[in-house]
């Protein structure tokens, strides 16, 4: 069972939505617990310039629709890298400026933790999705050749479809998410597995779970991570 939220933990949470904050949550997770056009942790990096990517991320949900699990938007495209769950023909999508290519993901399952990392390099403009430790065909994508540059803002639990906001209440996530770690470069296939099996791993250069940047706005808690026996 989830941890209940004290009235201490409550407090702080009032707290992060006036200001942003740095946290080790290496045993904590992010819960979602409705549909809504505006609750959202935003996740803040110093950097504003990338050639290559990797992002991984740990989410649960029971939703039946389209929901976004991670938005990077730029001032001159929303759309910079998206990571989108497409309900109607199930696929996880990867979205890359104007680009998009689909991974049919089977068993992505309701109510399951998921692990889910994905690469993209511009010298190649190719993509690959990771999931649950297994490594999906390498993709090209469209324009994927071009290096981001900008001021990014980066969301958990919407899609942006303008830069830091244009909320679409049917692709929000509901559900719990943790291990949010982004890369400015492709990280190793080992490096990939070492996070899918939970191990000791280089953490995120861009974003380090374990000391995140970030400001949560709206109803979005910090809960202790759900436990699971295999």
């Amino acid at each position: 069972m989830l941890s209940l939220v004290v009235p201490t933990v409550v407090l702080g949470l009032k707290l992060l939505l006036l200001l942003p904050c740095v946290d080790h949550l290496s045993s904590k997770m992010f819960t979602f617990p409705q549909q809504t056009n505006s609750a959202h942790v935003r996740l803040r990096t110093s950097k504003n310039s990338f050639s290559a990517l990797t992002v991984c991320h740990r989410s649960f949900t029971d939703l039946k629709r389209d929901h976004g699990l991670f938005s990077l938007a730029l001032p001159s495209n929303a759309n910079e890298f998206v990571l989108f769950f497409k309900y109607d023909t199930q696929e996880i999508q990867p979205h890359l400026k104007a680009g998009k290519v689909g991974y049919r993901v089977l068993d992505y399952k309701p109510n399951q933790w998921h692990s889910i990392c994905t690469t993209w390099e511009s010298s190649t403009g190719l993509v690959q999705l990771w999931f649950n430790g297994q490594p999906l065909s390498r993709k090209y994508v469209s324009g994927g050749q071009a290096a981001m540059s900008g001021s990014p803002i980066i969301t958990l639990g919407q899609e942006q479809d303008s830069h830091g906001g244009g909320f679409d209440i049917t692709q929000s996530f509901i559900g719990m998410m943790t291990d949010v770690h982004m890369w400015d470069y492709v990280l190793s296939s080992c490096e990939i597995q070492k996070y899918m099996s939970e191990l000791s791993f280089t953490p995120g250069n861009v974003l380090n779970w374990a000391a995140l940047d970030f400001q949560i706005n709206g109803r979005v808690l910090i809960e202790n991570k759900s436990l699971y026996c295999q």
